[in-house]
């Protein structure tokens, strides 16, 4: 068995890009959603993907982004990936695939087993689904909100494209959430963080750590 692959979502600063990279991350994720404290900007992204050394994917995390920010963003930032983390339809994700030529990844909110058919919907459009908990009702965020759902709703079950695991995950219990879920992808963002928006390099480190052991 491969180690678990991980992204490191939500980056800002260069030195936590250079350390998710040098740690052993697959995936570093930036994202576009103004209401997040980890927002950046295109000039700031560009900056940041230009560095990502070859061999790590480099993730746009956007929510119901219209073609007019994607023509933006894309035509900016050298990207590997879109991650769209709204309320997008499979019909959408089909869209943005035929227009940008890149990679799409879906999130989708899961609480409990009612959820579990739109999983199956978007893997069918999907190049990668991104299994999160569903944010509370009310809450600004889409995700990144540190919250786990019940990880035994998806043991054992398996979607024809790759996916990733998300929600509440730290250096702690990531053993724990792939030893139930069977995830070989984990993607966290405020579980290396010493508070909302702010990444910290030793949790980085430690996190991608755990997960090379796996």
């Amino acid at each position: 068995m491969p180690p678990v692959s991980v992204k490191i979502c939500g980056l800002s600063r260069p030195e936590h890009v250079a350390a998710a990279a040098d740690a052993g991350a697959k995936y570093v994720g930036f994202v576009f959603f103004e209401k997040s404290p980890r927002n950046v900007s295109l000039e700031d992204a560009r900056a940041l993907a230009l560095d990502v050394p070859v061999g790590v994917a480099k993730v746009a995390l956007v929510v119901n982004a219209d073609d007019a920010f994607l023509d933006q963003l894309t035509g900016t930032v050298p990207l590997d990936m879109l991650q769209l983390h709204g309320s997008e339809t499979p019909e959408r994700v089909t869209e943005i695939k035929v227009r940008y030529g890149l990679p799409v990844m879906k999130a989708v909110g899961v609480a409990d087993a009612s959820d579990l058919p739109r999983l199956d919907a978007y893997a069918r459009v999907a190049d990668q689904i991104l299994v999160d908990a569903k944010p509370p009702k009310g809450a600004d965020l889409p995700g990144g909100n540190g919250l786990a759902f019940d990880w035994t709703l998806i043991a054992g079950r398996r979607w024809p494209v790759p996916w990733m695991l998300a929600g509440g995950l730290r250096a702690e219990n990531a053993a724990e959430a792939v030893r139930l879920t069977g995830a070989n992808q984990l993607d966290v963002s405020s579980g290396v963080e010493t508070a909302p928006g702010v990444k910290d390099t030793d949790m980085i480190r430690a996190f991608v750590g755990v997960a090379n052991t796996l």
